[in-house]
Protein backbone atom coordinates (compact mmCIF):
# COMPACT_ATOMS: atom_id res chain seq x y z
CA UNK A 1 0.00 0.00 0.00
CA UNK A 2 2.90 2.26 0.78
CA UNK A 3 4.47 1.60 -2.28
CA UNK A 4 1.67 2.63 -4.46
CA UNK A 5 1.22 5.70 -2.89
CA UNK A 6 4.88 6.42 -2.77
CA UNK A 7 4.87 5.19 -6.51
CA UNK A 8 1.53 7.55 -7.48
CA UNK A 9 3.19 10.69 -6.12
CA UNK A 10 6.77 10.46 -7.47
CA UNK A 11 4.76 10.11 -10.86
CA UNK A 12 3.15 13.13 -10.37
CA UNK A 13 5.85 14.70 -9.16
CA UNK A 14 7.73 14.02 -12.34
CA UNK A 15 4.44 14.79 -14.54
CA UNK A 16 4.17 18.19 -12.64
CA UNK A 17 7.97 19.48 -12.77
CA UNK A 18 7.86 18.34 -16.53
CA UNK A 19 5.25 20.67 -16.76
CA UNK A 20 6.05 23.38 -15.01
CA UNK A 21 9.63 23.25 -16.61
CA UNK A 22 8.58 25.22 -19.81
CA UNK A 23 7.47 28.01 -17.39
CA UNK A 24 10.05 28.88 -15.25
CA UNK A 25 9.08 31.88 -13.55
CA UNK A 26 5.47 30.62 -12.59
CA UNK A 27 7.71 27.47 -11.31
CA UNK A 28 10.01 29.70 -9.18
CA UNK A 29 6.57 31.26 -7.82
CA UNK A 30 4.90 28.09 -6.73
CA UNK A 31 7.79 26.74 -5.37
CA UNK A 32 8.28 29.65 -3.48
CA UNK A 33 5.16 29.34 -1.92
CA UNK A 34 5.60 26.13 -0.96
CA UNK A 35 8.55 26.55 0.66
CA UNK A 36 7.25 29.64 2.88
CA UNK A 37 4.25 27.55 4.13
CA UNK A 38 6.28 24.63 4.89
CA UNK A 39 8.39 26.39 7.13
CA UNK A 40 5.51 28.54 8.34
CA UNK A 41 3.99 25.18 9.50
CA UNK A 42 7.50 24.22 11.06
CA UNK A 43 7.72 27.78 12.96
CA UNK A 44 3.88 27.63 14.18
CA UNK A 45 4.52 23.47 15.47
CA UNK A 46 7.14 24.53 17.09
CA UNK A 47 6.00 27.46 18.58
CA UNK A 48 3.36 24.69 20.57
CA UNK A 49 6.48 23.65 22.42
CA UNK A 50 7.39 25.91 25.16
CA UNK A 51 11.19 25.34 25.52
CA UNK A 52 11.49 26.33 21.75
CA UNK A 53 12.82 29.67 22.12
CA UNK A 54 15.04 30.92 19.53
CA UNK A 55 18.66 29.77 20.73
CA UNK A 56 17.49 26.43 21.24
CA UNK A 57 16.43 26.51 18.14
CA UNK A 58 18.99 27.54 16.44
CA UNK A 59 21.65 24.46 18.24
CA UNK A 60 18.96 22.18 17.45
CA UNK A 61 18.63 23.42 13.44
CA UNK A 62 22.68 23.38 13.47
CA UNK A 63 23.07 20.14 14.94
CA UNK A 64 20.55 18.14 12.76
CA UNK A 65 21.93 20.28 9.71
CA UNK A 66 25.37 18.93 10.28
CA UNK A 67 24.31 15.18 11.19
CA UNK A 68 22.69 15.08 7.80
CA UNK A 69 25.78 16.91 6.10
CA UNK A 70 23.13 19.65 4.60
CA UNK A 71 25.07 22.46 6.61
CA UNK A 72 27.55 23.53 4.14
CA UNK A 73 25.41 22.40 1.23
CA UNK A 74 22.42 24.21 1.74
CA UNK A 75 23.91 28.02 3.10
CA UNK A 76 26.54 27.61 0.36
CA UNK A 77 26.04 25.42 -2.21
CA UNK A 78 27.56 22.34 -3.43
CA UNK A 79 28.58 24.36 -6.80
CA UNK A 80 29.72 27.12 -5.61
CA UNK A 81 32.13 25.21 -3.23
CA UNK A 82 33.66 23.16 -6.15
CA UNK A 83 33.79 26.11 -8.80
CA UNK A 84 35.79 28.03 -5.65
CA UNK A 85 38.07 24.94 -5.23
CA UNK A 86 38.37 24.73 -9.01
CA UNK A 87 38.47 28.70 -9.16
CA UNK A 88 36.14 27.83 -12.10
CA UNK A 89 33.46 30.60 -13.20
CA UNK A 90 29.84 30.56 -12.07
CA UNK A 91 27.67 29.23 -14.65
CA UNK A 92 26.40 32.37 -15.43
CA UNK A 93 29.97 33.86 -16.50
CA UNK A 94 30.77 30.99 -18.42
CA UNK A 95 30.88 31.10 -21.96
CA UNK A 96 28.66 28.82 -24.61
CA UNK A 97 31.93 27.82 -25.76
CA UNK A 98 32.85 26.29 -22.09
CA UNK A 99 29.64 24.96 -21.17
CA UNK A 100 30.09 22.64 -24.31
CA UNK A 101 33.78 21.96 -23.49
CA UNK A 102 32.68 20.88 -20.54
CA UNK A 103 29.79 18.76 -21.77
CA UNK A 104 32.30 16.92 -23.97
CA UNK A 105 34.62 16.33 -21.29
CA UNK A 106 31.60 15.01 -19.37
CA UNK A 107 30.68 12.52 -21.93
CA UNK A 108 34.70 11.42 -22.69
CA UNK A 109 34.82 10.44 -18.89
CA UNK A 110 31.26 8.44 -19.04
CA UNK A 111 32.91 6.82 -22.32
CA UNK A 112 35.80 5.86 -20.45
CA UNK A 113 33.82 4.81 -17.07
CA UNK A 114 31.66 2.44 -19.57
CA UNK A 115 35.17 0.84 -21.29
CA UNK A 116 36.72 -0.06 -17.65
CA UNK A 117 33.42 -1.40 -16.41
CA UNK A 118 33.41 -3.62 -19.66
CA UNK A 119 36.92 -4.62 -18.87
CA UNK A 120 35.87 -5.11 -15.55
CA UNK A 121 33.58 -7.60 -17.13
CA UNK A 122 35.72 -9.41 -19.11
CA UNK A 123 38.58 -9.49 -16.17
CA UNK A 124 35.44 -11.24 -13.59
CA UNK A 125 34.31 -13.63 -16.51
CA UNK A 126 37.83 -14.83 -17.17
CA UNK A 127 38.38 -15.29 -12.83
CA UNK A 128 35.29 -17.12 -13.10
CA UNK A 129 36.63 -19.55 -15.80
CA UNK A 130 39.30 -20.61 -13.89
Amino acid sequence: MVNKVTRFFDRLEDHVRAGLSHYPITYAVIGGIGIVLFWRGVWHTADLFPFMTGPVSTIMGVIILLLTGLFVSFFIGDNIMIAGLKRGKKLAEKTEMEIETEKDELDEIREMELKIEHDLEEIKNKMTLK
